[in-house]
């Protein structure tokens, strides 16, 4: 009697070969959150950047198509969302006498390369 009820007492236990086990499969799962959660971030913060360039490139492309007879080479900055921008507009000879191209660039800085590039027309 006294041993079947030992080997019960046993058997209700984890082994410590489990328990590491165990840990294993938690730890491997944990490191995957945090890689899925991490890359998570970065996306946003890439796709936040993105977004705010692309306002600057369309608030500098509204004011080319208001005064097209001014269009030139130059620069500038524009603060959004905190944030400083530095625009570039650089106008792209055409073979066209209607059209005149021009490319606004945005960066996060003035030495740094640009976030967002966009070519548009606008008649001469």
């Amino acid at each position: 009697m006294k041993r079947s009820n030992l080997n019960s007492k046993r058997q209700r236990g984890m082994t410590l070969l489990e328990v590491l086990v165990a840990l294993a499969i938690f730890a491997t799962a944990a490191i995957s959150v945090i890689r899925a959660v991490t890359q998570h971030i970065n996306t946003l913060s890439y796709l936040e950047e993105k977004t705010f360039a692309a306002m600057v490139v369309d608030n500098q492309m509204a004011m080319v198509m208001l005064h097209p007879e001014k269009l030139k080479k130059t620069q500038g900055t524009q603060k959004l969302a905190e944030r400083d921008w530095f625009w570039t507009i650089t106008p792209v000879p055409t073979s066209d006498n209607l059209l005149k191209a021009f490319d606004v660039s945005v960066a996060t800085s003035k030495n740094a390369s640009p976030v967002v590039t966009v070519r548009s027309y606008v008649s001469k």
